[in-house]
């Protein structure tokens, strides 16, 4: 059990639980459906392995998680204590999206941006069949290139040309497109901007935006600001 606060009041004790670094975000991945120890390392690319095994096994020993091995694969799900944290998860998301909105260099991660894009794309509003897009980031020059290949059996996100056509090309730089992610510029201003530039077939870049939905809490008002619009106008390939 991590360190104790020598209180008997209820935050404390909760939070002798939940308050070492990455245990929130372990419960964050779990809540979006990672459900694998890969893939719950896809979604905290810089937490180690040794120390997601860790919080695991305090999670799971708190009650907090359950853990299933059928062979060699095993299973990580909330229990029932575990899935009452996700009101109170999306709060904290929603918190600090209206009151800590700046982003250091540190903050910016094409990996985790990328993987978050992947699991949030509306495959309903895909054609059917096979799509895929591209992105081109200016940097980092080990991770400049990415595609989500978009099937009928689910969503993949390769560093590496899986070898089928594009359908469109998303070329950006990390910082706007996380910050697109995040709902902090919508997508009529990064495009009107030219920040973000779509190339390909037209058809597709204007729908691009209704396939790639944001993050859950990127509609939360900011003090000061405008609302959101959830989805931007037809967007015009470039």
């Amino acid at each position: 059990m991590p360190s104790q606060y020598g209180q008997f009041c209820p935050v404390a004790k909760a939070m002798e639980l939940l308050d070492e670094r990455w245990t929130l975000l372990v419960v964050r991945e779990l809540m979006l459906g990672s459900r694998h120890f890969n893939a719950l390392r896809r979604g905290l690319p810089r937490m180690s392995p040794a120390l997601l095994s860790k919080r695991l096994h305090t999670l799971v020993r708190a009650g907090v998680v359950e853990r299933w091995a059928d062979g060699n694969r095993v299973t990580y799900r909330l229990t029932e204590a575990g899935r009452e944290l996700e009101p109170i998860v999306d709060a904290l998301g929603r918190w600090g999206i209206r009151w800590i909105p700046e982003l250091g260099d540190a903050d910016l991660d094409p990996h985790l941006l990328m993987w978050e894009i992947h699991r949030n794309v509306d495959t309903e509003a895909v054609p059917d069949g096979r799509t895929v897009i591209q992105f081109c980031l200016p940097e980092p020059a080990t991770a400049r290139r990415w595609w989500l290949v978009i099937a009928p059996d689910g969503v993949d996100v390769c560093d590496v040309d899986p070898g089928f056509p594009v359908r469109v090309t998303v070329e950006s730089d990390l910082r706007t497109l996380t910050r697109l992610w995040r709902g902090d510029v919508g997508w009529a201003e990064v495009l009107r901007s030219g920040a973000v530039v779509l190339r390909g077939e037209p058809q597709a870049c204007r729908a691009l935006p209704r396939w790639l939905r944001l993050i859950p809490v990127a509609l939360t008002p900011r003090p000061g600001s405008p609302p959101l619009v959830a989805t931007a106008a037809l967007a015009q390939p470039g």
